[in-house]
């Protein structure tokens, strides 16, 4: 990421489902980790001034270790700390979950 500029959050949410590691994006129990924009809601991404929250589905085998390094690897350097929460594994034969932006009417 570029210093200096806010993440997008669409963007962030695309560079983590292409992982071989993640099978999508998981917004936690109650729907906490998302980003609200202007007529859209992209789950499993939250970004802040202070901080980056990315909610994954994991895909088996990869450890809770590897999954992590993969998101922050994608992500690059952000300029503050990028936590990666782990809401469920998958299955290696699971198909991919897009990630999908809910417009909001």
């Amino acid at each position: 990421m570029t210093a200096g500029v806010e993440p997008d959050a669409a963007a962030l949410a695309t560079l983590v489902t292409a992982l071989p590691q993640v099978a999508g994006l998981h917004s936690g129990h109650f729907g906490e980790i998302a980003t609200l924009l202007p007529g859209r809601r992209v789950p499993g991404v939250r970004v802040r001034p202070t901080e980056i929250a990315i909610g994954v589905t994991g895909r088996y085998p990869a450890t809770a270790a590897e999954i992590g390094a993969a998101v922050r690897g994608a992500l690059g350097p952000a300029g503050r700390p990028v936590h990666v929460h782990i809401g469920d594994i998958a299955a290696p034969t699971a198909t991919v979950v897009a990630a999908v932006i809910e417009e909001i009417p």
